[in-house]
């Protein structure tokens, strides 16, 4: 994934690992408080693949600009996500936190 640039790329990495870990101790546990802090990683998940995707965006702006200054509009905009790194990949953290949730919710209930 190359994400070794910057701290912050390290954030996805480390949310993916404590979420296996919540995971698992919501699947052995019924506690309110495990629950609880499941939900907080889901809801972190959300936001990092929101964080991400115009993170990603940017960069391929600026990226589209260098090779092209007088690029604008929904030229720039096609070329940005198109660009050399994935703009909607983080999207997939986004849908990890809403079945995360969804399953947490489910869990709840039961």
């Amino acid at each position: 994934m190359e994400h070794t640039e910057d701290v912050w790329q390290n954030v996805p990495l480390v949310l993916l690992a404590l979420g296996c870990g919540i995971f698992a101790a919501v699947a052995m546990t019924a506690k309110a408080s495990v629950r609880r802090a499941f939900h907080g990683i889901m809801l972190l998940f959300a936001a990092s693949g929101i964080a991400g995707a115009v993170l990603h965006y940017d960069g391929n702006v600026e990226f589209e600009r260098e090779l092209n200054p007088d690029a604008s509009g929904f030229s720039l905009f096609r070329d940005a996500m198109m660009g050399a790194t994935p703009a909607l990949a983080p999207g997939t953290m986004i849908l990890l936190g809403a079945v995360g949730w969804a399953y947490g919710r489910l869990n709840a209930l039961e």
